[in-house]
């Protein structure tokens, strides 16, 4: 935990005044600063995830850097019905918050349902939107009226079927509903089977439309369904595209991250393990740096 920490100037990036700011507790998204979604795939249990929270809010911490933690109570889109799904819903946000409050960040999960999005509003400050899900317009609308009653944010991950242009109308939706405080999150389009490519134009075009844009890198690198019965992934990249996407100036980065992606109950092939984490924060913050 010995990197440099990084300060922070001004931004003057053209088109900057004109992006919307959100604030989602105790961070800010689309400021001078970026900000991380950091923590695991999945919830393994109250210990690790109080542990891995522990863990990543030094290593944030030692850098200067601002995250809203993340881990899904459900993973309710594995390839397989036999894979390991999660906690529940009412455990699992329970879990998530209270390990929130231990470290004084706010946090973040999926939710699949009209239904989940008021259970999990009462604890998840930021609601996110799953790639799959992004089009379901009562997801949406519940999420929204839900994001608005109890004072959250929404997240909507852009399929891996749409254009960058085609979150317009999501926002649309989020707007009628009443919720102004949302973002969109970029993670990779289909390309043939089995694969992902990430296009950094996205973000550029993401952010054009004056929406707040993350860049999932670790979601980008996987292969859906590609080990036949499970996802596999190429997690080594998974820096390499961040990189690239703070680069191109993006508002935020997402990654899961894991002490031990080999022994992770989800999606380890594409997770950074703990004890890299310092060393891409660091050059992720310096990217930021030298470019605003």
């Amino acid at each position: 935990m010995s990197a440099k920490k990084i300060t922070f100037s001004p931004s003057a990036k053209s088109g900057k005044a004109s992006r919307k700011i959100l604030r989602i507790g105790s961070v800010s998204l689309g400021g001078d600063e970026p900000l991380f979604i950091l923590g695991p795939c999945v919830i393994e249990g109250e210990k690790p995830l109080l542990r891995a929270a522990r863990t990543i809010k030094m290593i944030c911490e030692d850098l200067g850097a601002q995250f809203i933690f993340k881990a899904s109570y459900d993973k309710a889109n594995r390839t397989s019905g036999s894979s390991y799904r999660g906690v529940g819903i009412l455990d699992g946000c329970r879990m998530l918050a209270e390990a929130g409050a231990s470290i004084g960040v706010p946090v973040t999960t999926d939710i699949h349902s009209p239904e989940e999005a008021e259970i999990a509003a009462e604890f998840i400050d930021l609601l996110q939107i799953p790639a799959f899900l992004c089009r379901q317009t009562d997801l949406i609308e519940a999420a929204a009226k839900a994001a608005v009653s109890a004072g959250r944010s929404v997240n909507v991950k852009k399929g891996q079927f749409l254009a960058p242009w085609d979150l317009a109308p999501i926002a649309d939706k989020l707007r009628s509903a009443g919720c102004s405080s949302f973002c969109f999150t970029e993670r990779g389009t289909t390309f043939g089977y089995n694969n992902l490519v990430a296009d950094m134009r996205s973000l550029y075009w993401i952010r054009e439309q004056g929406f707040p844009a993350i860049f999932d890198a670790t979601h980008s690198v996987q292969r859906p369904g590609g080990g036949g019965g499970h996802t596999t992934g190429d997690g080594h990249l998974a820096p390499v595209l961040a990189r690239a996407a703070m680069a191109a100036g993006v508002d935020g980065i997402f990654l899961e991250t894991h002490e031990n992606p080999s022994k992770a109950s989800s999606d380890g092939p594409n997770q950074i393990p703990h004890k890299n984490l310092p060393a891409l924060l660091h050059s992720l913050l310096s990217i930021h740096g030298a470019i605003s």
